[in-house]
């Protein structure tokens, strides 16, 4: 059988690792075992980052439109009924958006609402 020198291969994935831990302190930047098991524990968290940034965001939205709506004597769950009953199709984003950047238009759109469903 012919001997198979690992040398190049293997040195090819720590150094892929210790690459993706350039910036960890200490050992977890340094030794490739410690460094593995960060890497392979920040993979993880921002795997589960990136679905809790979703949620966080729509709750700062939600947020916002409720402290909107307040100012103009409704609130967040009257506001999103009302909405949907008289078919505005705005996201929850972009309500947000206009209640901060806009408040003339957002408040309109509360206007034109309660006028539509009286």
């Amino acid at each position: 059988m012919v001997r198979v020198k690992r040398g190049n291969v293997a040195r090819k994935r720590r150094k892929k690792i210790l690459s993706l831990a350039s910036g960890y302190r200490g050992a977890h930047s340094v030794l490739f075992r410690v460094a593995n098991q960060q890497v392979m524990k920040a993979l993880r968290y921002s795997y589960i980052g990136r679905k809790q940034k979703k949620r966080t965001f729509r709750k700062i939205w939600i947020k916002r439109i409720n402290v909107a709506a307040r100012a103009h004597n409704s609130s967040y769950h009257y506001l999103m009924f009302n909405l949907k009953k008289s078919k505005i199709k705005l996201n929850r984003k972009m309500l947000a958006q206009l209640s901060i950047l806009d408040s003339s238009t957002f408040y309109n759109i509360l206007d034109r609402q309660k006028l539509d469903n009286k």
